[in-house]
């Protein structure tokens, strides 16, 4: 599962240089680091073929009863053939193990337990997608422990591996292990990162020797093997990267996850849009992701990507700026040649109902699986209501590719009288807008789509709005809620400061909190709520409040806390 990442994100870390020629690596693929190129392994080829794959997440890896206690209901067969028919080639299957395991000495897994997991791959077998199962909680549930703990842990891991390879020794290679998901031992109370280096690439080597040594098919099983904490940080793939060559073994896969620069994936600090920063953190990130494994002749899964504000509500990040986001990782995966699985807890893909949430977020990724997509500077064009209504230029990001076509409901917009594009400046007309807005609502009062000649469509959202009006009211700490009339426009984040000066509520190094965690707004109630992880780090006193919202539109509101009790005043 996501975990959060420091603010210090990968885009500030220095790119180090990389030897071109290693130990343990043959002539061929230094040949072939040296131009730049990912050596063609069997491997690489083997990861080439999971593209995409997807993360049947928070349910095998509960880490209650059994697979329904986060919530997700039991994994049907009708589940898998579904997924598959989207167009995924391999399956990430996260595995809890931990209330499933006897006592010492034997610690003997459940055998329904087993045998269900033992189901589940059968079922994704079957539907011919790679598929890959591991030991996932466990790591933070027990493994972590294992600095004050370390002869029961590595005898607690070592024993369910042996049980886990035995189980399914004589399976195909289309079945791959991972030893541990996001491996760390900070939850045990280890601060020392040699000491956890260490710890882990014991597990590592342990794990590879009791796989190996197991029989059947297992000898040359495809083995995935994480970074600390499956961080893509440049030190930590080093001795990842010192582990896989170490082994001599060339049926080893490296692993890490990414959810992308931490400030734009939860939406805070103001960092509302995919910018520059957003931008780069991919690169740089995959850059070396790339110089560490890829280039060298070892293969990368990205086992676990998408944007940490998820955890909360797929709304957190605005749709325009989640969609360029998933269109440029995609592809840039894709160039370096790095195969990446979905993090899906089940707010993605419906268990039951069988359909995308967000069914243009999918369309944009299936299309990334191949080529690019056209996006643009923004999906959301407004127009004030009561002015006058002027002509709009937004910016394309073509990517290579051309517009085709522009239409709405009503019918395909003319060239030249509807819109006119000139380089990538697309330009609609006053007289169009007017029409189209005619009605004079406000909100959404119509849905552009714009056509390229390859890749997903784009939509644009022409909403008509004025300026939102916040009332005063009163509430505590636990429930408090500003009625808001959002006359059409759409919250994009907010400041809180103290009115005597600094920054107010968590994450105070910043006035721009984070979407939420610590305010929410719900258009259909109108109101903005303000959590109570908001409260709990706020001084009693007087706050001022700023709403920035997608229009441009900034409205001030004034809290004042008192104990539990919070009055709010309009400005």
């Amino acid at each position: 599962m996501p975990k959060k990442k420091s603010f210090l994100s990968l885009a500030f870390t220095t790119l180090l240089m990389l030897a071109l020629i290693t130990p343990g690596i043959s002539a061929a693929s230094a040949d072939q680091t040296a131009k730049g190129k990912p050596a063609t392994t069997a491997m690489q080829s083997y990861v080439d073929a999971m593209q995409p794959g997807w993360n049947l997440g928070n349910t095998l890896d509960a880490t209650g009863a059994d697979e329904t206690s986060w919530g997700n209901p039991a994994v049907t067969q009708e589940l898998i053939r579904k997924i598959a028919d989207q167009g995924y080639k391999s399956i990430r299957i996260p595995v809890t193990w931990d209330v499933h395991i006897g006592a010492a000495p034997n610690y003997t897994i459940e055998a329904a337990y087993l045998a269900r997991v033992q189901q589940v791959v059968d079922w994704a077998l079957k539907e011919k997608l790679y598929v890959m199962i591991n030991l996932h909680h466990d790591s933070w549930l027990w493994i972590s422990g294992m600095e004050k703990k370390h002869d029961e842990v590595l005898a607690r891991y070592n024993a369910a591996w042996t049980q886990i390879a035995a189980k399914f020794k004589n399976y195909s290679d289309k079945l791959m292990f991972e030893s541990v998901n996001e491996p760390r031992f900070t939850d045990g109370g280890t601060t020392d990162e040699a000491k956890a280096t260490q710890m882990l690439t014991e597990l590592n080597k342990s794990f590879h020797s009791i796989v190996r040594s197991s029989g059947g098919n297992n000898a040359e099983r495809p083995l995935v093997l994480p970074s600390l904490e499956s961080s893509p940080t440049q030190e930590r793939m080093d001795v990842l990267y010192q582990t896989i060559t170490g082994l001599k073994d060339p049926n080893l896969i490296a692993t890490v996850h990414y959810y992308g620069f931490w400030p734009f994936s939860v939406n805070i600090a103001g960092y509302t849009k995919f910018d520059a920063d957003t931008q780069n953190d991919i690169i740089q990130t995959f850059d070396k992701v790339h110089a560490t494994f890829t280039a060298k002749g070892v293969p990368v899964i990205v086992g676990e990507y998408g944007l940490l504000g998820f955890d909360k509500n797929t709304g957190t990040i605005e749709q325009g700026e989640k969609l360029k986001f998933f269109e440029f990782l995609a592809n840039y995966l894709r160039e370096k040649r790095i195969t990446s699985m979905l993090w899906d807890n089940g707010q993605h893909f419906g268990r039951t109902t069988y359909k995308w949430s967000d069914p243009q977020l999918f369309t944009m990724m299936k299309n990334s699986w191949s080529t690019r997509s056209a996006t643009a500077e923004s999906d959301l064009i407004y127009l004030n209501k009561g002015e006058e209504v002027k002509d709009v230029t937004v910016s394309l990001n073509l990517n290579g590719n051309k517009l085709t076509s522009l239409s709405t409901t009503g019918g395909k917009l003319k060239k030249g009288t509807d819109y006119s594009l000139n380089g990538d400046k697309l330009t609609l007309k006053a007289a169009k807008l007017k029409s189209l807005t005619s009605s004079g609502k406000l909100g959404v009062n119509a849905v552009l789509t714009a056509g390229f000649n390859k890749g997903a469509d784009w939509t644009f959202n022409l909403i008509v709005s004025s300026k939102p009006v916040l009332s005063s009211t009163q509430g505590t700490i636990a429930s408090f809620k500003i009625p808001t009339n959002f006359n059409g426009d759409i919250l994009a984040t907010m400041e809180a400061v103290y009115a005597s000066g600094g920054n107010a509520g968590p994450q105070n190094w910043t006035s721009f909190k984070e979407f939420a965690y610590t305010f929410s707004p719900s258009y259909n109630t109108g109101e903005i709520s303000l959590q109570e992880n908001f409260f709990k780090e706020v001084n009693d006193g007087e706050v001022i409040l700023k709403f920035h919202f997608w229009s441009g539109e900034i409205v001030s509101y004034k809290i004042t806390k008192s104990g539990t009790t919070v009055t709010g005043v309009a400005q």
